[in-house]
């Protein structure tokens, strides 16, 4: 049984990464740490699959505060998701086998270099200079959300700022538009994901139950802020 302190001190955690993802993305990059440091009898696919657990969850209720509020250009985010969802499941099953600390050190330096760019590009997601949803821009859609539906089935963290960095200079979404984006495609990651997960008993139920409604909190409160303070307070944040 997990003691209450460490209990209290995922849910703050997961409370924190709930309202990350729903602004930015990322949210892994805070709730993953706090579950490896709080489960170390458990396996890596244990704390991943409890993870996407939290941020399903998190994720969905996003989505149903955006969903009335932004145009999602579904022509182009469907066939993403689906890549996202297909290549998800084909990383969860590669998750054993894939060096973690070499995947943080990567992922590290691809948000640092993304960081970087996004403070120098000072007119980047601040208005929305996308136009229409053709044949290349879909394809572009399921190249990309493959990639990054794969990494986020092997590990994870970041993989929502990856998405919401593709929206804004790819497809030239701004920054609020792109966060709400990146939620949809995110959805079939962490639901694919979890395909593979459940049922192979990689998810702790009762650890991951209480830490979805602390994420699901605080992916409210992030929404309720994107929405807001749009486009400049989310490019910020990121």
């Amino acid at each position: 049984m997990i003691d209450e302190t460490v209990l209290l001190t995922l849910g703050f955690f997961a409370f924190c990464g709930g309202l990350i993802d729903a602004v930015v993305g990322g949210g892994g990059l805070v709730q993953i740490p706090a579950l490896l440091h709080a489960l170390p009898q458990h396996s890596i696919a244990t704390v991943l699959g409890t993870n996407k657990l939290a941020v399903w969850a998190g994720t969905a209720s996003s989505i149903f505060r955006y969903v009335n509020k932004i145009k999602f250009v579904w022509k182009l985010l469907i066939p993403t998701m689906l890549a996202a969802f297909i290549f998800a499941f084909v990383g969860a099953m590669t998750t054993a086998y894939i060096p973690k600390q070499l995947m943080s050190y990567v992922v590290f330096c691809l948000l640092i270099m993304m960081a970087i760019y996004t403070f120098l590009k000072k007119d980047l997601g601040a208005q929305s200079t996308y136009v229409k949803c053709g044949y290349k821009d879909i394809a572009l859609g399921v190249v990309f959300g493959g990639l990054i539906g794969f990494y986020d089935g092997i590990f994870g963290p970041g993989s929502g700022s990856f998405l919401l960095f593709l929206f804004v200079q790819v497809f030239g979404f701004d920054f609020l538009n792109a966060s709400a984006s990146a939620k949809v495609v995110n959805l079939g990651t962490f639901s694919s994901a979890l395909l593979f997960f459940i049922p192979t008993g990689h998810v702790l139920w009762e650890i991951g139950l209480i830490i979805a409604l602390c994420n699901v909190i605080g992916s409210l409160v992030g929404v309720f802020l994107a929405l807001r303070y749009g486009s400049q307070f989310i490019r910020l944040f990121f």
